[in-house]
């Protein structure tokens, strides 16, 4: 149902000139695909340069400033090959102006096509780098090489973009021309006041000016070519959460009268109290789900908060008004933790809590299907096999899903589906920044969990470099001589060639030779069940020292685990560092956090640990995460259901991003199925920016 305006933009990206079956492999390595047939020309029309080269600067020779881009006029005076028998040594061509001579410097130069290139007596444009050796003035291998009357074929100002290892920049850059080229003039789905207001260019000519830079400042993400694509991508992703939204509410939802009962015996045995943001929170959901619009809350809350509490609560609610809870977690892990802390509060309220994942088999599954078919299992914890076809419910009221972000818009209808129109709470632990909450949830009502539960105790967060790690070693040795026990992160799982990273089994290894049999290992590549059994061994304290990749960063609870090392940590984000700290300073003991870098470090990775050091605010974290990284790596990736933006930057553009929330929601009220000129216009700007899903639902409306 794609128009057939986009279909230059969507065919196979090897149907470009030049992408056969050598390259293509490389192509799709750099646009984060499996394969070179799951990508389209027009990924290459939203591969956006970083940089510019200038060659502008066009001195004389005896004028070129030393390591600058220059493009200098000469002629050829003459070739000086290497001796017979020394073709490791290169041939150099020697090029006069009226102020002195260049030489021209090749590096295995064969078959004569230097002459051919750079014929003697001829004048010739080259353009690199030019060095100074004893007052002579060199440039090795020039970028550019064409005669005189060939100069207009010489781009003085070129856009750099983002590589992958074997993709030749200039073989990069010919595909994105000619992917360019195939850009269609779009109809306009911006309105005319808009337009004047903010200089906009239409949208042909801003992909135009996008890949033909003039100067520096056209790369700026300030600059007009890029405000207009970074507007119309935020304007696509607004579009199409007002119509995931509005097409989760065209049910209504079911009133929840909640009596109270089962929540009071639950509070009643906690041995804590709620903090009062628990308490806010709960109370906020109550409200949500006593009328008939479907709930959609995020509850955000940093590591330690207390959600699953929160969570507990609210699932009780839909329970006591004679219906049904689920809770979606994004790993077996997670579940499983989740499952029994929650079987464990809900117990005094004599409520029945099944666990349902993958790896639910057999027997035991076709009983706990029947359960939550009958109605007797009131609460369902699991992964996504909550919403698989085989799953039915006898009354859903209210769907938890935790770690949103992991989990695309569309899996989230698929469970929600399952229910007479259930209510929907989402939780994080990344604390987000509101703009990308308004980027990734839309027009969510949020409730924030702003303290940590009684007796937390705060974590001290020291920096070391690597050269001292035989340091940290012994003192973990000491540590655990004292019957403490300690995580070791490391961001790898096995040694590769291509990095020089300790992976997870290697450091493994090694603590294993210094500290003995104490050492457990966990990682993402185990199974199910290795994971589960490595983990319960550190919970029971068989093991000591759990070696682990970030398959621990959320949510796992060992409460007398008090030290955590967190190898390369420069190569972390913010809010991952923040998120496997979390996994310390659950119990009473005193806690450390200690992060190894290797060095130098720059000064965005200083200020990054800094902030660590200086707060255990995840708030805070996030925001400083957004303004030093950018919102790409902050929450995952396209593929998660996450924003993923190719031109946007919600540090650069929260301004737009607050125009097209409000045009998004203005556009779907006037014209909710998109039938008007106007919105078949934006119809075409969901497909540019793929995003046929929410096309769908205004087919299937």
């Amino acid at each position: 149902m794609r128009p057939s305006l986009l279909d230059p933009l969507f065919a196979p990206l090897p149907s470009l000139p030049g992408i056969g079956p050598k390259v293509g492999p490389l192509y799709a390595r750099l646009l984060g695909e499996e394969s070179v047939e799951a990508c389209r020309v027009v990924d290459l029309v939203f591969h956006a340069p970083s940089s510019i080269v200038d060659r502008r600067q066009q001195p004389k020779i005896m004028d070129a400033p030393p390591g600058v881009i220059v493009t200098i006029s000469a002629r050829v005076d003459r070739h000086q090959p290497p001796p017979p028998g020394r073709s490791s040594q290169p041939t150099r061509v020697f090029l006069q102006d009226e102020t002195g001579e260049l030489a021209l410097t090749f590096f295995r130069a064969k078959g004569g096509w230097l002459e051919k290139a750079l014929p003697v007596g001829e004048t010739v444009i080259v353009s690199g780098k030019v060095e100074w050796f004893n007052g002579r003035a060199s440039m090795v291998h020039p970028d550019y090489m064409v005669r005189a009357e060939e100069a207009a074929n010489l781009p003085l100002v070129e856009p750099v973009y983002p590589l992958t290892a074997g993709l030749s920049p200039r073989i990069l850059r010919k595909a994105i021309e000619a992917a360019v080229e195939r850009v269609p003039d779009f109809p306009e789905w911006l309105d005319d006041s808009l337009i004047r207001a903010q200089g906009f260019l239409p949208a042909r000519s801003a992909f135009e000016a996008l890949h033909t830079p003039r100067d520096a400042a056209d790369i700026d993400p300030r600059a007009p070519a890029r405000r207009r694509l970074a507007y119309d991508e935020l304007l696509a992703g607004q579009l199409s959460l007002s119509l995931v939204r509005r097409r989760m509410r065209v049910v209504p939802g079911i009133p929840v009268k909640a009596t109270g009962v089962l929540r009071a015996k639950v509070l009643a045995a906690l041995p804590f109290s709620l903090t009062a943001s628990q308490t806010a929170a709960v109370a906020d959901i109550l409200a949500d789900i006593s009328g008939t619009d479907r709930m959609l809350r995020l509850l955000q809350g940093d590591v330690g908060s207390g959600k699953t509490a929160v969570a507990l609560m609210a699932m009780l609610a839909a329970v006591e008004a004679g219906g049904q809870g689920v809770l979606m977690a994004p790993t077996e892990i997670l579940a499983r933790q989740h499952a029994a802390t929650i079987a464990r509060m809900a117990e005094p309220a004599g409520v029945r809590v099944d666990v349902l994942t993958g790896r639910t088999k057999g027997r035991e599954r076709e009983a706990i299907l029947a359960r939550i078919a009958s109605g007797e299992t009131a609460i369902v914890v699991g992964t996504h096999a909550l919403f698989q076809e085989e799953v039915e419910y006898a009354n859903l009221l209210l769907a938890v899903i935790d770690e949103q972000h992991r989990f695309g818009v569309h899996q989230r209808l698929a469970l929600t589906a399952k229910g007479m129109a259930p209510h929907m709470l989402v939780m994080t632990a990344t604390p987000i920044p509101r703009t990308l909450v308004l980027a990734a949830f839309g027009d969510m009502d949020v409730s924030k969990l702003t303290e940590k539960p009684a007796g937390r105790k705060p974590i001290t967060t020291a920096t070391i470099p690597l050269e001292r790690i035989g340091d940290v070693v012994a003192r973990l040795k000491s540590a655990l001589a004292e019957g403490r026990k300690a995580y070791w992160i490391c961001p790898l799982v096995e040694e590769t060639e291509e990095s020089e990273l300790m992976s997870a089994e290697e450091r493994f290894q090694v603590l294993t030779s210094v500290l003995g049999p104490d050492v457990g290992l966990v990682h993402g590549r185990m199974s199910g069940t290795e994971k589960d059994a490595v983990m319960q061994a550190f919970k029971q304290s068989e093991i000591k020292v759990l070696v682990a990749t970030t398959v621990v960063e959320v949510g796992v609870d060992v409460p007398d685990a008090s030290i955590i090392v967190i190898e390369h940590a420069e190569r972390f984000g913010l809010a991952q560092l923040h998120q496997l700290r979390g996994r310390v300073g659950r119990g009473a003991d005193a806690s450390t956090c200690i992060l190894l870098y290797k060095g130098p470090l720059s000064e965005n990775g200083h200020a990054r640990l800094s902030i660590l050091r200086e707060t255990e605010d995840g708030f805070r974290i996030a925001e400083e995460d957004l303004k030093l990284r950018g919102e790409g790596e902050l929450l995952g990736t396209r593929q998660s259901g996450t924003p993923g933006f190719r031109i946007a930057s919600l540090e650069a553009h929260a301004d737009l991003l607050e125009i097209a929330r409000k045009d998004a929601a203005y556009l779907i009220e006037r014209d909710p199925e998109l039938s008007s000129e106007r919105g078949q216009a934006l119809r075409v700007l969901l497909y540019l920016h793929r995003r046929d899903e929410a096309v769908r639902y205004l087919r299937a409306g």
